[in-house]
């Protein structure tokens, strides 16, 4: 039996993450620590509340006390937790800052004091930026466009230091695109689906052929489950690709599709600044391990468009907050 845990945990990736676990190692027990900002909601993880092995403490990872102490009680960290949307960054960069490399290095001496036995860190495909062509891997270098990206490159660079310096046992994983249900309606996918479901318009940022790479969240869920459970991979860096890469527009018209919509719900608007124009990782490292995804991306995109239609209360509740 161990002890997980998990920041972020209230979260969209977070959240999905817990109910895979539980189901996955009914014996082990988890500790969400979540801030509770916008994004982070407690709806999210209702449904495991009751569970005897779940444990939820509202905390902000940035404190140092309360970030040893739970570490103490923890065998494993999976490290969630992160201001994560590139408008807002570019908006209020600080924020990203404070959250995504101080809190990251708070929770990375507090494994380091407590002797953790590993400390899985979830980064992103954005750290190195854009690519036209091809696939990046793990070996490429960093090179951030926006203040979100940037921060994650920092984090992930005091990550390096801790296992360097301290021995620390650490895996990184750099995540594609991730979709699914719980997502916070500011994302693309959500946002769109949300706003056909209410017969409004989609936003769609400059000439929508910027290319995403699509990772269904509960593949992602089951990648970071394998990798935290693989021996031997200590210091190591991990891509996790998605299942499908398309540009914007074909993505639309897909969404648009499945809601029953026609194309004159695009609304063509200003390409924002920061904008990588394609996103593309090798998953080569670890498909060599024997992970693979489970989900296709249609079936995946429809599992998520049918679950925001059925679960209006979760999404209008968060809309209404927003105004």
């Amino acid at each position: 039996m161990k002890t997980v845990l998990v920041t972020g945990g209230s979260g969209f990736i977070g959240s999905n993450f817990i109910r895979h676990y539980l189901n996955a190692h009914p014996e082990d027990n988890i500790i969400n620590v979540d801030k509770i900002t916008y994004c982070g909601n407690p709806e999210n993880v209702r449904e495991v509340e009751k569970n005897p092995k779940y444990t939820f403490i509202q905390a902000d990872i940035i404190n140092e006390e309360m970030m040893y102490l739970l570490a103490k009680k923890a065998d494993l960290i999976v490290h969630f937790a992160a201001e994560s949307h590139v408008d807002n960054s570019i908006k209020e960069p600080f924020i990203f800052t404070q959250s995504n490399v101080q809190g990251t290095h708070v929770l990375l001496e507090a494994a380091r004091r407590t002797n953790i036995k590993r400390f899985l860190h979830i980064s992103t495909d954005e750290v190195y930026g854009s690519i036209l062509e091809g696939s990046f891997t793990e070996e490429d270098p960093m090179n951030p466009s926006s203040p979100y990206s940037a921060s994650k490159c920092g984090a992930e660079l005091l990550v390096k230091s801790y296992a360097k310096t301290y021995n620390l046992p650490t895996v990184i994983v750099r995540c594609s695109n991730a979709f699914g249900p719980y997502q916070y309606p500011e994302k693309v996918i959500p946002l769109f689906v949300t706003n056909l479901l209410q017969n409004k318009k989609v936003p769609l940022y400059g000439d929508g052929m910027h290319v995403r790479d699509w990772l269904f969240v509960e593949d992602f869920c089951s990648a970071v489950d394998f990798l935290l459970h693989t021996p031997n991979i200590e210091s190591e860096i991990f891509n996790v690709p998605g299942v499908q890469s398309i540009p914007n527009i074909e993505l639309t018209k897909k969404i648009l599709q499945l809601c029953n919509k026609d194309e004159s719900f695009i609304q063509p608007v200003e390409d924002r600044k920061g904008h990588d124009r394609r996103y593309s990782v090798s998953g080569e490292k670890i498909f060599a391990l024997g992970w693979r995804h489970s989900n296709t991306f249609d079936a995946a995109l429809k599992k998520t468009v049918d679950w925001y239609r059925t679960n209006p209360a979760w999404w209008e509740k968060l809309l209404k907050k927003k105004k």
